[in-house]
């Protein structure tokens, strides 16, 4: 079966990875990595192409099947392992707004964040994926004050994709943060999983941050 095949992460420490690196942590399945010092350049080289012609980090590997896309690399793996309970069945209730969430963090949540960060004047809410930036932000709001995750109660692989999200936005300013999404990272910071691998990404980015310097340096 696929699943007991070889897991490959294709990582780079304090990028959109490092979600995929906890929720492998979280599926408690054995994974190796494969790291590239994005500061260095090396998502750029022909090697890595070859695994994601756009350049970008994560990409997961699984036996002969290679999956690209935050979104994509959550519902895949966590259907992979179910017995982790990280995803509702294709049956439960649940899955609807489950597969809702993970979509709207990548089609609406990032551009509407990547507009306001360059301070680009959004089309009509016809135009844009996601409608109005102040909308997206208030319906994430209500969703997580009846919390204490998206599906209530129930914990899902896409509350690892939305508060490491909302951690990295609210740190640089470019969501705000309100109470309700203070306590939620709160709670998804708390997490084992997420506190071993921020603590392994910082050291592994000093290390590619001096690895960076000295290539520069010649």
């Amino acid at each position: 079966m696929t699943k007991n095949q070889p897991i490959t992460l294709f990582y780079s420490p304090q990028t959109r990875a490092t979600g995929a690196r906890v929720l492998l942590e979280e599926l408690k399945v054995p994974y190796a990595m494969h790291v590239l010092n994005m500061k260095a350049g090396e998502q750029r080289q022909p090697a890595y192409l070859e695994i994601n012609p756009l350049g970008k980090v994560p990409a997961v590997r699984v036996g002969d099947t290679l999956v690209t896309e935050q979104g994509a690399i959550y519902l895949y793996l966590a259907d992979l392992f179910p017995e982790a309970d990280l995803a509702p069945a294709l049956t439960d209730p649940d899955r609807g707004a489950y597969l809702r969430w993970l979509f709207i963090y990548g089609s609406c949540f990032e551009p509407a964040v990547v507009d306001r960060f360059l301070k680009r004047e959004p089309g009509s809410m016809n135009e844009t994926p996601y409608a109005r930036y102040e909308s997206l932000i208030d319906m994430l709001e209500e969703a997580l004050k009846t919390g204490p995750y998206l599906l209530g109660e129930r914990f899902t692989a896409a509350d690892l994709l939305w508060g490491i999200a909302l951690r990295w936005t609210t740190m640089f300013g470019l969501v705000e943060a309100r109470p309700a999404f203070q306590a939620y990272m709160a709670r998804i910071d708390g997490r084992a999983s997420v506190q071993k691998v921020s603590a392994e990404d910082a050291a592994m980015a000093a290390e590619h941050e001096a690895a960076a310097a000295r290539l520069k340096a010649g």
